[in-house]
């Protein structure tokens, strides 16, 4: 029986548990952790993208003010190098090779960045005044930093012993029916976009802390993260090579992560190394600049798409050359993002044939991983972007050619001919909801409204489709504690999206306890053994998942005990409002009293692991209106309507920040971010100065409604919706832009960011 109270139970707006305790100022993330004893560490990075080099002398450093240790590479030999975890299948049937990132250079860098030595001091300024006198020669290379350059193959080799700047190819679908399907094709559509290298930017910067106890020989560290069973285990295996259980992780509160705070980082054994040297605890935070330069960035490819079109206007085939970036090094899940864009790039059609190649380069700048979708959003760009320009070429409405196209609910389940399984979907269904919901058929009366004003409007729409949710479980302990309040132990991390809350409404369902009484523990190792951590929008589908059966394991558990208590059977009983009640009776047991009344500790704890096959599909439409200043080109987005596809909502309220942060992070990349290298591996735009963050001026109110169909591949039949918003809105946002354009100078392309220099340029250059 569910008798929790209803706005506390799943699909309630319940309010954020989190956020008092951070309002009042009672945070406590990495940096402001203080442990007795701590010292701080700094890191010596290279000014130059490429070049070798020679450590001439530490000894001032070493015997700066307040110092206590200089390391360099020597000195740290026995240290493995910051791993690739990843591998991707070459055509041919073999796998890459890796160029890993040392946790210090030995005696070349690779990107402006590099780290080469470590400075540990009293203070944070005292280290810093330190680091300046360690004394390098530089001697400087060209670099390659130009992903146009590298995939031509004119470009200097950032690693001469592999002869290429190629990290791997790889293909998905066959080329020979592809090629058959073009060549009798009644219309071929062809773009060439640029997906832009972004920085994440989250609120609070990296931050670590290594301590060493030598009578265990085991180390701790505290850093913010997505997850400590991960960071654990590529530190301990790769780096420092030892047993797991030697290493403890902890994470305390974490300022934002969107995929770049899950990897594994060369600050981490450093500060790890030096606390076992010092035998005192030692911090590094990263400053903003720093975050710039050492931070994995995001995006950053070059896609060439054709669509092959019958009669009908429906899409045979597609054909797609993919070139990614992958920095200097190859960052911890790298390899694997490109190749997620190949399997969902046919995105909400049903296109018979697919042949897609990717290649992956080398290049002297920061290593590139997953950001905030990864790799999905750079599907969703480009098939959005090639369906929006097919139609504009056969003089199709952009609706209607989308309908021809879309897999039918009929059809489901249905295969990609990216290899994913699709469960259910109504496409039609909300594309049409966002329709009406910005009164599209209303849009030439605005946009006449607006050109009278001496504006360019232009609507644009994208249909996405995301994976996410992958197969896979998470486990969830559950423990009612002797003050009757349930503590959950679970190893997804939360960076600000809500966790407490979510799990809590889980629990709330199926056991009738106060909301404010559940506990969440996340960001231990020591609490559990395994943990998954946060990412691929995983955390509720398949966390809730398994919090909701442990919850049902004991609410059980906790009626059988009440039984015993007041002699009632256990389908008598019901939990509610802090007690066991037996059911038309004023006969009840505090929870405190079922915990006292345990005769066992395994009484009081559930467990489950809930084993999801295959992920999960969110899906929708997100629909742009923007107006375009021509004298100035400044785009302005005036609307902004979104129907989504999340299957079960557990909290409409957390849905609603993740979809207006995820549109957010879209727009900043379609109209504000980009990460510039010089041509001698400079980045241009290395603090806020330079590079530009999307503001709340930039944005207008968003109009977000759901057409939830239920998953059937999750046990609660809930979609992931960390990264959705981020997928959908990029393609609208630029479609917007493109329509605009087209509409006033039929120009046909603009790549991101649409910035107010780019568009000025682009309609006077089209007028001339």
């Amino acid at each position: 029986m569910n008798m929790a109270t209803p706005k506390f139970g799943v699909g309630a707006s319940a309010l954020r548990k989190e956020d008092l305790p951070l309002l009042r100022g009672e945070g406590a993330y990495t940096s402001d952790i203080v442990k007795d004893g701590e010292l701080r560490g700094v890191v010596v990075r290279s000014p130059h993208a490429s070049a070798s080099f020679r450590i001439v002398s530490i000894q001032a450093a070493q015997e700066a003010p307040g110092v206590h240790l200089v390391l360099t590479a020597k000195d740290i030999e026995h240290l493995g190098d910051v791993p690739c975890l990843m591998r991707v299948t070459q055509p041919d049937g073999t796998e890459h090779e890796v160029r890993n990132a040392p946790v210090l250079c030995r005696d070349r860098v690779r990107h402006v960045g590099d780290a080469v030595a470590f400075v540990v001091a009293d203070t944070q300024s005292l280290a810093e005044d330190a680091a300046e006198l360690v004394e390098i020669d530089w001697d400087m290379d060209e670099a390659n930093t130009s992903l146009p350059l590298a995939a031509s193959g004119d470009a200097v080799l950032v690693w001469p012993e592999l002869g290429t700047n190629i990290v791997y190819e790889h293909q998905t679908g066959d080329p020979a029916p592809v090629a058959a399907a073009f060549a009798t094709a009644a219309h071929v559509t062809e773009i060439t976009i640029v997906n832009n290298r972004l920085v994440s930017n989250y609120m609070e910067t990296r931050a670590a802390i290594g301590q060493w106890d030598r009578e265990t020989g085991s180390f701790t560290l505290t850093s913010g993260s997505q997850g400590v069973h991960g960071l654990r285990h590529s530190i301990a295996r790769h780096i420092l090579r030892i047993d797991p259980e030697k290493l403890r992780v902890i994470t305390p509160d974490v300022g934002g992560g969107f995929g770049t705070k899950a990897f594994t980082y060369r600050e981490y054994p450093l500060v790890l190394e030096a606390a076992r040297r010092l035998e005192r605890p030692v911090k590094w935070v990263a400053s903003r600049n720093e975050h710039f330069l050492a931070d994995s960035h995001g995006r950053d490819s070059i896609v060439r798409a054709a669509a092959a079109i019958d009669a009908g206007g429906r899409m045979t085939a597609l054909r797609i050359r993919m070139d990614a970036n992958m920095g200097a090094y190859l960052s911890q899940y790298a390899p694997l993002i490109p190749t997620s864009a190949a399997i969902m790039v046919t995105g909400v059609y049903d296109i018979p044939l697919l042949d897609m190649r990717i290649r992956a380069f080398y290049t002297n700048t920061t290593p590139v991983d997953a950001y905030r979708g990864a790799g999905r959003p750079e599907a969703a760009y480009v098939i959005e972007r090639l369906v929006e320009a097919a139609a504009r070429e056969l003089e199709i409405p952009r609706e209607e050619f989308r309908r021809r196209n879309f897999i039918r609910p009929e059809q489901f389940p249905y295969r990609t001919q990216g290899g994913r399984l699709y469960d259910v979907g109504e496409f039609d269904g909300h594309m049409t909801a966002a329709m009406a919901l910005a009164d599209w058929s209303g849009f030439d009366a605005r946009s006449a409204e607006a050109k009278a004003r001496g504006r360019l409007r232009g609507i644009g729409m994208s249909t996405y489709i995301e994976a996410c949710a992958f197969a896979g479980s998470e486990p969830a302990k559950l423990q009612l504690n002797e003050d009757g309040t349930i503590t959950l132990f679970i190893g997804t991390q939360t960076n600000g999206q809500g966790h407490a809350t979510a799990y809590s409404q889980f629990i709330a369902d199926k056991i009738g306890i106060d909301f404010d009484r559940i506990v969440v523990r996340q960001g231990d190792t020591a609490d559990l053994a395994r943990g998954g951590g946060t990412g691929g929008s995983r955390s509720i589908p398949l966390g809730g998942v398994s919090v909701a059966s442990a919850s049902e394991g004991l609410s059980e558990k906790m009626k059988r005990i009440a039984g015993d208590e007041l002699e009632a059977a256990v389908e008598d009983i019901e939990l509610v409002a802090g007690e066991a009640r037996v059911v038309g009776t004023d006969q009840s047991l505090s929870f405190e009293r079922i915990a006292k009344a345990a005769k066992a500790a395994d009484d009081l704890v559930a467990i489950a692991d809930v084993e999801q096959d295959e992920a999960t599909y969110p899906n929708g439409t997100h629909i742009v209106e923007v107006e375009i200043d021509p004298e100035t080109g400044i785009v302005e987005i005036v609307n902004y309507q979104a129907v989504d596809d999340f299957g079960v909502t557990v909290n409409p309220v957390l849905l609603l920040g993740q979809v207006h942060g995820g549109i957010v992070q879209g727009i900043g990349q379609c109209l504000n971010e980009e990460a510039v290298y010089s041509e001698d591996g400079q980045l241009l735009t290395a603090s806020f100065m330079d590079y530009c963050m999307p503001r709340a001026a930039d944005t207008p109110f968003f109009k977000f409604e759901t057409r939830n169909v239920p998953s059937t591949t999750n046990a609660l039949g809930i979609k992931g919706a960390g990264e959705a918003a981020t997928i959908g809105a990029c393609p609208a946002v630029m479609n917007a832009v493109v329509d605009a354009l087209y509409r006033a100078n039929g120009v046909t392309g603009i790549d991101m960011p649409a910035t107010p220099q780019k568009v000025w340029q682009v309609l006077n250059g089209a007028s001339t």
